[in-house]
């Protein structure tokens, strides 16, 4: 289970009957919008020419928690039937581990009882599980007036400018407010397309009206949580906040961020430090950047392992495979920040009720 207040586990495997979700700590009486949440489910999709040519409907069956179309407070379970597989490639190369998927150290884990179809349990497929917490943590979220915005930041070595917080969240394309340098994106994964190859990127993320005092130090840390959630995501190799590695570049007077008084409240001239002090919320936006590496399952030939006769070979894969899996990932991205803000934001509230009752 990841989180504390509000927590989620996945389960479900890639080429099994269903993948799901079970939820936990959802405050009672929130209303579920189904089709809010399928919209969500439809991102995951990402662009369709980019993304595998599997095809799931992705239509989310509630099980338990949610009763007369609100939350009980109960676990809630959440599943989705997997009902586009096609597992007969994945019998040829169980004994070949794909270069860059996790079928190697899986099978050494889980000692070769994993299910190595479609990567199983490491597949992306779970991520609709994490977009369905999502949809319930962005609800939490926007009782306090908190928003959750993701974008493509670069794909391969295409880069979108520097954005506004405020360019961010009006921008009408989905995917990338810079329009320019989306146009050279789609060039990108095409060209990645084109060639039986595929491409990463990085994703930005931005959370707005965050209150000041979310987090703690040491294993309380909201950075740290995020990153976990960030990693746990797949293909997900890298992450920053604020000006992340830049920051080592600079003098201290450079990178601290000045206080001043704005509208009554207590900011900070600039953000280097991505909204997060301490790891406690300042009050800034939360920034984050996520590097997704390329798809591993690509169409040119790889040099592997046969683990069975222990002699090298080559492997050329055949299947249905992303281009590029930056897009799809958006929606993700935001659901993990959403579960992170939202269990921090219960567990401050806890502390707040608390503390009022000395006031009475």
């Amino acid at each position: 289970m990841m989180g504390k207040m509000l927590r989620f586990s996945l389960f479900g495997e890639s080429h099994g009957r269903v993948v799901g979700v079970l939820i936990e700590g959802v405050p009672p009486g929130i209303k579920v919008n189904l089709e809010k949440m399928k919209a969500e489910l439809e991102r995951r999709k990402g662009i369709k020419r980019f993304s595998s040519k599997r095809r799931e409907e992705d239509e989310p069956v509630i099980l338990s928690g949610v009763f007369n179309g609100f939350t009980t407070g109960s676990p809630i379970a959440v599943i989705i039937e997997n009902k586009d597989v096609d597992s007969s490639y994945y019998e040829e190369i169980k004994n070949t581990p794909r270069p860059g998927h996790s079928d190697y150290t899986a099978k050494i884990k889980y000692f070769e009882f994993n299910d190595y179809r479609g990567g199983g349990f490491f597949s992306g497929r779970l991520t609709a599980g994490i977009v369905i917490a999502g949809y319930f943590a962005k609800e939490i979220l926007a009782k306090a007036g908190i928003e959750v915005k993701a974008y493509i930041k670069s794909i391969g070595k295409v880069k979108a400018k520097d954005l506004s917080v405020e360019e961010i969240f009006s921008s009408k394309n989905s995917f990338c407010p810079d329009e320019e340098a989306f146009q050279k994106m789609l060039e990108e994964m095409e060209r990645a397309r084109e060639e039986g190859d595929s491409v990463g990127g990085v994703v930005e993320v931005v959370a707005i009206n965050v209150p000041p005092g979310l987090g703690g130090p040491y294993d309380e840390d909201l950075e740290g949580d995020l990153a976990k959630a960030f990693f746990a995501i797949p293909a997900v190799k890298g992450v920053e906040f604020g000006l992340g590695f830049k920051i080592a570049e600079l003098r201290g007077s450079e990178a601290n961020d000045p206080f001043v008084v704005k509208d009554g409240k207590v900011m900070t001239k600039t953000n280097n430090c991505g909204g997060v002090l301490g790891g406690i919320s300042n009050g800034m936006p939360i920034v984050a950047r996520i590097a997704f590496k390329p798809a591993p399952s690509i169409y040119k030939p790889q040099r592997t392992v046969d683990l069975e006769k222990m002699e090298e070979t080559e492997i050329k894969l055949r299947g249905r495979f992303d281009s590029c899996i930056v897009p799809k990932a958006l929606p993700v991205v935001e659901a993990m920040m959403a579960l992170v803000l939202a269990d921090h934001l219960l567990r401050w509230l806890s502390w707040k009720s608390f503390m009022s009752l000395g006031k009475r």
